[in-house]
């Protein structure tokens, strides 16, 4: 049985990747660092910040301290919050599925964005209240594909759940990238995977995929479990 869903971010909900591609060349071009969208899809999507610059970096053999990944962190948040305050749209069928779980069975988030990205869409959306937990990068020091994200999320959601059963074959994660795949099944989470960001073909592991969240209800899901 069914006993909770968890949503990615970025690619699932709302299509913020092209902002955040946007926010990091804001800052990586003066530099010489900067890179194309091709580059960032096929190198990037998935990462936290943290991870993202330290690829940038890496990927150009220069070096990168600590105090300058922080301030490049801060720096990118800041970046991105003034390219979001303009608006941003939803994925087709996002609120309905997401308000149509909400207060019926246990919903989180887990994504590698920063919280502080997170939340003001989040409001934008009306969905601010919609989720019993919100786990982030700010919560992790790994990005995906390592497992330890949804392994704290469900540690979290059944803490804030007690007695919903919230286990990782009760469970069930919509993700749009190869990396939040493998993640989520390495923390023994069942995957509906979204073909937002990447075709099926690279979207091995789901038990089912879909082009839009329009093509899903709470039911839906309850029958995969």
């Amino acid at each position: 049985m069914l006993a909770g869903v968890i949503f990615d971010f970025d690619g699932v909900i709302v299509d913020t990747e092209p902002l955040h591609y946007r926010a990091f060349q804001t800052l990586l071009e003066p530099l010489g660092l900067g890179y194309g969208w091709d580059s960032y899809v096929a190198d990037y999507l998935g990462f936290d910040d943290r991870d993202a610059f330290r690829e940038a970096f890496r990927s150009r053999g220069v070096p990168l301290k600590e105090p300058e990944l922080a301030a490049l962190i801060q720096r990118k948040g800041e970046v991105f919050l003034e390219i979001i305050a303009a608006g941003v749209k939803p994925y087709p069928g996002a609120v309905e599925l997401i308000s149509g779980i909400s207060g019926r069975l246990p919903l989180a988030i887990c994504s590698g964005a920063l919280r502080s990205d997170i939340l003001p869409i989040l409001e934008q959306f009306a969905l601010e209240s919609a989720f019993d937990i919100i786990v982030t990068a700010d919560d992790v020091s790994v990005s995906k594909p390592d497992p330890a994200c949804y392994r704290l999320t469900l540690e979290r959601l059944a803490a804030a759940c007690p007695g919903k059963g919230i286990a990782p074959e009760s469970c069930i994660v919509i993700e749009d990238t190869p990396g939040g795949i493998a993640a989520a099944l390495g923390a023994g989470i069942a995957v509906v995977g979204i073909t937002t960001s990447y075709p099926a073909e690279r979207l091995a592991g789901t038990i089912r995929i879909v082009a839009s969240l329009s093509e899903l209800t709470l039911d839906d899901l309850s029958l995969l479990v």
